[in-house]
């Protein structure tokens, strides 16, 4: 027994077999270039099937009911309107002898039919560049930050005969009360006929309130401090009191009595009516749907305005497209190819066609790019996104006639078609139940009747970013360097490089990294910097905008030198292969910026993913490159010096305006333009630029000048 046992301690431990993730993932570092090529070719590719991906919408909330019930908007309503149209365009040719405003003039027709009628006044506040907006909202209240002047809006509610006040459905029609257009008049002479018709109905469940918006200060500002006032009450040292009978205007203290709420708001719709002809055949309703940071309202408030629209009233509806693309030589290639590939496989099985016809395919891609860059901008696209703020479904519906509506009987017959639909949009919100959660909230458009839902636009966002933890790990490891390395010098002329007893790649327990993650902290805390120096320069008061730009790059350069001259030490000569694990961290970097960004706004991370991902797997020292003679060292030194110009964010803005507006209209002072209105918007695209974008170029250019 003893012997038994003496054999069995001295027999060698049983190996256990290995995972199957380790193997997995074993493999994957171990052929990370690639792995990397298949990911990025496949999420192109991805990227160019989304068109075709598309799905047709539908309603999925059964309650809303669009079209069930019978319109009783009729040309009776109509008169009612052209009567409000004609009195505010003869106050336009009479306001020098008239007293009366034309917030007055709305005002007093919407308490003839009945409903509670108060006035909001509100001043023009001046541009804020804040560096704590991001973060904390708006700055506090400053009564130096608004301008002498004020607008007024005129707002109306309806009570619902068999609703408890608890809901509402906004309706907003805004108007320029210092230049009062045709349009302008139409907007609100319309939305005064529906006042008028939703005040007598016996149907109605949930409040009604009408937004006149005075728009002279800019259409989303009158909107967006209505709904500020509205949900969060303040007390302020002056507040607008009018008397319309004498026009006196009266100032008092404390938050005024006439301020009148209704119920949560279950849905807002903000439309204005448009002069001129969009010359489609038919009346033109277009929708815009993008509010800040990539929000979107569900999708079902869509579906009933294209459903009711195109079905139930001829009415042909339009989303924002990249008018750019729908010319483009190469776009129409890829769907030719796309379709012809189809034909193909369709010949074998007639249900594996998947390709759209080649003009379907380029207008389907170019309202899905106009989409994706819209959403990734974080800038609403009308007055709608003041509501989204707060978590309420809106949209903007600009509406354009066929015909000129100088005719009256073409103005009627408009008015109705047009009543008619915002009746039955109204009505399908009035069936809700609860608040819209059926539908999408995160989707792209890729026409009126079509999207890209979450689960299939993130493939390609998947496919592209995945390679970056990969080849990471194989950097650090040393397999994915050594291979590299090996490969720029076939002659074996670097003799750091020989198959020799010293491996130049630290050894996983290694803390050479060390070196390379105090620069990559260092650039990163730089690009921190520097994303607030913009608010200094703008509290400089530094007017001209090419001049405030040239301020920021001349104080950024000689910042940056002096962290890279803190941070480098010895850091290049401490290893051999240091621009491996500097690639490395930067590549770590990007994966999780980019994977951050995507729960924040989708869209700015999978353009982001488009320009980072390329230039961070492609980065390699150019003197390394440069010592191979060969076809293939070139095209990847061109390649490195390519994605390094179209990835600097400067570069990137004057290429995009140059080619969507030619290089003769592009300035220096555009780019800080752009910068100001990220600002001022509280976009995170400008954070994601700045802290994520711009930290991983810099990062890569010094791994391409490594000596």
């Amino acid at each position: 027994m003893a012997e038994n046992n003496s054999e069995d301690s001295s027999s060698p431990p049983k190996k256990r077999k290995p995972r199957l993730i380790a193997f997995v993932g074993d493999f994957l570092i171990s052929h990370s270039y690639a792995v990397s090529v298949f990911c990025c070719f496949a999420g192109s590719v991805a990227l160019l099937l989304l068109p075709i991906l598309a799905k047709n919408t539908y309603l999925s909330e059964n309650a809303l009911m669009p079209g069930s019930a019978k319109p009783t908007f009729s040309s009776q309503e109509a008169v009612t309107a052209k009567e409000l149209i004609k009195e505010l365009i003869d106050w336009k040719i009479i306001r020098d002898e008239n007293r009366m405003q034309t917030y007055e003039i709305i005002a007093n027709h919407m308490a003839e039919t009945g409903a509670d009628v108060y006035y909001h006044s509100f001043y023009s506040r001046k541009k804020q560049f804040h560096p704590m907006s991001f973060f904390m909202g708006a700055p506090m209240e400053d009564n130096n930050n608004h301008s002498s002047t004020h607008a007024v809006n005129s707002v109306g509610i309806i009570r619902a005969p068999h609703g408890d006040g608890k809901e509402a459905i906004v309706l907003v029609s805004p108007y320029n009360s210092d230049k009062m257009e045709l349009s302008d008049a139409l907007s609100v002479g319309l939305a005064y006929s529906i006042f008028c018709l939703l005040g007598r109905a016996a149907w109605l469940a949930k409040d009604i309130v009408w937004l006149a918006a005075d728009s002279k200060f800019g259409e989303y500002a009158s909107v967006a401090e209505w709904l500020k006032q509205y949900h969060d009450p303040v007390f302020i040292g002056k507040k607008l009191n009018f008397h319309p009978v004498d026009g006196d205007i009266q100032f008092v203290r404390g938050i005024s009595e006439d301020f009148k709420r209704a119920g949560t708001m279950a849905a807002a719709i903000v439309f204005k009516v448009l002069e001129t002809s969009q010359g489609t055949g038919t009346d033109n309703v277009n929708i815009y749907a993008e509010s800040s940071n990539g929000q979107m309202p569900n999708l079902d408030l869509i579906n009933i305005v294209h459903y009711l629209a195109v079905h139930r009233h001829g009415l042909h509806v339009e989303v924002g497209k990249l008018s750019s693309l729908l010319n483009s030589l190469w776009l129409k290639m890829v769907g030719k190819f796309l379709e012809g590939v189809s034909n193909i496989v369709g010949s074998l099985n007639p249900k594996w066609r998947f390709a759209l016809p080649v003009l379907d395919y380029v207008e389907g891609t170019a309202v899905l790019a106009s989409s994706v860059y819209h959403q990734a901008l974080g800038v609403p696209t009308g007055p709608h996104g003041a509501f989204r703020d707060y978590q309420i479904d809106a949209i903007t519906l600009e509406i354009s006639p066929r015909v000129s509506l100088n005719s009256e009987m073409a103005r009627s017959s408009f008015l109705v078609r047009v009543g008619r639909l915002i009746e039955g949009i109204v009505r399908s919100v009035n069936n809700l139940l609860e608040k819209f959660h059926q539908s999408f909230f995160l989707y792209f458009l890729t026409s009126p009747s079509k999207f890209v839902s979450v689960g299939v636009y993130m493939i390609p966002f998947g496919l592209l970013v995945m390679p970056l933890p990969i080849l990471a790990a194989a950097l650090y490891s040393g397999k994915a360097s050594e291979a590299l390395v090996q490969k720029s010098d076939p002659f074996n002329t670097q003799k750091s490089y020989k198959a020799s007893q010293e491996n130049p790649f630290p050894s996983v327990g290694s803390w050479k990294w060390i070196h390379a993650a105090k620069l990559v902290f260092a650039v990163h805390l730089w690009a921190t910097i520097i994303s607030v120096l913009p608010s200094l320069i703008y509290q400089a008061s530094c007017t001209n905008t090419t001049t405030n730009f040239l301020i920021w790059i001349a104080l950024s350069i000689p910042s940056f030198f002096f962290f890279y001259w803190i941070s480098l030490s010895s850091y290049f000569h401490s290893n051999d292969a240091g621009w491996a694990i500097l690639k490395a961290l930067t590549i770590g970097a990007a994966s999780i910026g980019l994977g951050l960004m995507s729960i924040i706004n989708f869209a700015t991370a999978q353009i982001g993913a488009i320009f980072l991902v390329p230039m961070c797997l492609m980065v390699h020292p150019l003197r390394q490159i440069y010592r191979g003679a060969g076809l293939g060292e070139l095209l990847h030194m061109v390649s490195n010096v390519v994605l390094g110009l179209i990835g600097f964010p400067p570069a990137s803005f004057i290429l995009l305006k140059g080619w969507s507006q030619g290089f003769e209209e592009v300035n220096m002072g555009d780019l800080w333009v752009w910068v100001e209105n990220l600002w001022s918007w509280n976009s995170a695209t400008y954070l994601y630029l700045l802290l994520v974008h711009l930290p991983c170029w810099v990062l890569c250019l010094i791994v391409l000048l490594h000596p």
